[in-house]
């Protein structure tokens, strides 16, 4: 008599994939709020830091970090986000540190009236967003937008329309991701003075053959 195993553990693992990929939506999500929520922290304009959403992001990436996911998609899927989020946590982390010890940091807003040719150590942070789809993701746009155009004021240069932003951004997320980064970083800096916007590719974790 033929056993019933493999029919339960073929509808077992379709209803694991199915909760995978119903987190890993929550977990989008949620990470890309949390994008925005630090940058409003950082930039003076959200009193507190995350706490609760970011421990939302960290119990997601817990409960699938322990478990065998069967699905190869998903899983590099996951790794990505995994990838991701570490990157920016340590970023963020190391923020804190500095605002908490009273000094300037990655992420500490521009100093109002510092004099003119003061050389500052390194390239000052002011916003990080991340990005697969500008055009799905308009509130992080916005937002990046909005903090080059701060800064770009902040130091007597000119603005750009937001038409012009949105076409750079499009195609350096095209550019990157043609190479095959699944989502592509965007940094605001102070560098010697001016203001710099760079792109980088987040590879994400390239995965190992199965055993």
């Amino acid at each position: 008599m033929a056993s019933s195993d493999h029919p339960s553990d073929a509808a077992s693992a379709q209803l694991t994939s199915r909760e995978l990929q119903h987190d890993l939506e929550r977990l989008a999500g949620t990470l890309r709020q949390l994008e925005v929520e630090y940058n409003l922290f950082f930039a003076g304009r959200q009193p507190r830091p995350p706490r609760e959403r970011r421990a939302q992001v960290e119990r997601l990436l817990r409960r699938w970090d322990r478990a065998h996911i069967d699905n190869a998609a998903l899983r590099f899927r996951f790794r990505t986000m995994q990838a991701r989020f570490a990157t920016f946590a340590d970023l963020w982390d190391r923020a804190m540190r500095a605002r908490e010890e009273g000094r300037p940091g990655p992420l500490s807003p521009p100093r109002p009236g510092s004099p003119a040719g003061v050389r500052e150590v390194g390239p000052q942070i002011l916003h990080v967003a991340s990005f697969a789809d500008p055009l799905k993701e308009l509130d992080k746009l916005h937002g990046l937008y909005e903090a080059v155009m701060d800064a770009r004021r902040e130091l007597g240069e000119g603005v750009v329309p937001f038409h012009r932003f949105t076409e750079l951004v499009k195609e350096q997320v095209r550019a990157l991701r043609s190479r095959g980064s699944p989502e592509v970083a965007f940094k605001v800096a102070i560098r010697e003075g001016k203001v710099n916007l760079s792109a980088r590719g987040l590879k994400g974790v390239r995965l190992r053959p199965e055993p």
